[in-house]
């Protein structure tokens, strides 16, 4: 008994109490459908296990151990973490492809009298849907970029116009980096098709036709890349523009930016690669600046000498339509909020 996902709309709002995830955890990991749970029904080793029997042995062998794997991680399971599950409990359950592992069991829920269906062809049918979105057409929404230089504070401004209605997407969050040379976070940065996940969950949940803000990037953000659709829809969108002075920008890198400007052997690491782009002299500048513990001069002049010729070369080659730019004297909490709030003023007073 099986349970189709025709839209990615349908794989989110699904119905079910709970979604059970029965694939390995290194699987999970890399990506899933959101809101499920792990419950594996073989781990990675076991999964290993099972592949290399059914490469070097047989099929046959494969699917005995196989089985007798499953059965036992599955009735562990039931055992433990869905003791306590009602009656009426309804779980949707999905393995790789919609097969044995995801077969097998919503089988043993059923037996106990749970309502369990399986994925119609698993978690790939999900990604197809997820790819489908985000490859292979054209986003229906009407995206507008925040753009500016470097320490203009515009993804601290997103959830700012959010709070005024706008319509907000924001891509470093998602991507989980401040998408700069020392974006970098603790903890990483999600799988690409993770990030994909996350992002048309997104989009399926905004309105089309309403504007979409989003802060400008460019094609990748940190180690992952945007999707196409996005992409060429960011391309072609309208631009709002934030300004503010060199003093205020370094001011708000230096406190944006404390983890990596903390670190002096990990910034000195990652302002290396710049010698070769920017030259020997500013980078030992950088280095002194460093050793000195002048974070301030510093963030004035990664800001002056490397992020600003960067976005002017940038703008220079793709020519955005702007729609206004805005300027703020200062960039603290009370100048943002009153930024954020000049900014959804105008949006939602012209028609993009």
């Amino acid at each position: 008994m099986t349970h189709d996902l025709p839209s990615l709309a349908a794989a989110l709002d699904h119905g079910f109490d709970t979604v059970i995830d029965v694939r390995s955890p290194a699987e999970f990991a890399e990506d899933h459908i959101p809101g499920a749970i792990n419950l594996p029904v073989l781990d990675d080793a076991e999964r290993a296990r099972v592949g290399t029997i059914y490469k070097q042995v047989s099929p046959f062998e494969a699917r005995k151990i196989g089985a007798a794997l499953v059965f036992r991680n599955a009735a562990a399971h039931m055992a433990g973490p869905l003791a306590d599950r009602p009656a009426a409990w309804k779980p949707l359950v999905y393995c790789w492809r919609g097969g044995q592992r995801s077969g097998a069991f919503a089988w043993m829920l059923r037996e106990v009298g749970w309502r369990a269906l399986a994925v119609t062809g698993g978690y790939r049918s999900y990604r197809r849907l997820v790819t489908g979105t985000l490859y292979d057409s054209t986003l229906p929404h009407r995206l507008v970029q925040l753009g500016g230089y470097t320490g203009t504070a515009k993804t601290a401004l997103l959830p700012l116009l959010q709070r005024r209605g706008l319509q907000v997407i924001d891509l470093e969050g998602l991507a989980r980096h401040r998408g700069s040379l020392l974006g970098a976070l603790p903890g990483g940065q999600p799988s690409q098709k993770m990030f994909e996940t996350e992002l048309a969950q997104a989009l399926v949940r905004l309105d089309p036709a309403r504007p979409v803000i989003v802060e400008a990037e460019s094609s990748k953000i940190g180690a992952l890349n945007l999707p196409p659709a996005l992409w060429e829809a960011m391309k072609a969108a309208p631009w709002i523009e934030v300004t503010a002075p060199l003093e205020a920008r370094a001011a708000y890198l230096d406190a944006a930016y404390d983890d990596i400007l903390s670190d002096a052997a990990r910034l000195r690491a990652q302002l290396a690669p710049l010698r070769f782009h920017r030259g020997h002299a500013l980078v030992d500048s950088w280095d002194a600046l460093i050793a000195e513990g002048a974070r301030r001069d510093l963030c004035r002049s990664l800001a002056a000498d490397h992020y600003d010729p960067a976005y002017d070369k940038s703008m220079r080659a793709t020519a955005p339509q702007v729609l206004a730019r805005f300027e703020s004297a200062t960039l603290d909490a009370d100048a943002l909020d009153a930024l954020a709030g000049r900014i959804a003023a105008r949006l939602q007073a012209i028609s993009i």
